[in-house]
């Protein structure tokens, strides 16, 4: 469940990116997307923060299913 889960946030910050670009080349829609490019960055950053293995080699995703 958690994989699909990080699956569409992978998905969602991509249409992320990609609308930020769209509304980059549209005039007074800079804000926008920038706030855009900022949410997938945060999306990002939590899938890493999930899947990255710490010093030990062990991934919160990794230790959901020993529990």
């Amino acid at each position: 469940m958690i994989s699909t889960v990080l699956s569409l946030l992978v998905l969602a910050a991509l249409a992320l990116v990609a609308g930020a670009v769209w509304l980059w080349r549209k005039p007074g829609m800079r804000r926008q997307a920038m706030l855009m490019l900022v949410l997938a960055g945060i999306a990002v950053i939590n899938v890493a923060i999930w899947t990255l293995p710490d010093d030990e080699g062990r991934s919160p995703v990794g230790q959901l299913g020993t529990r």
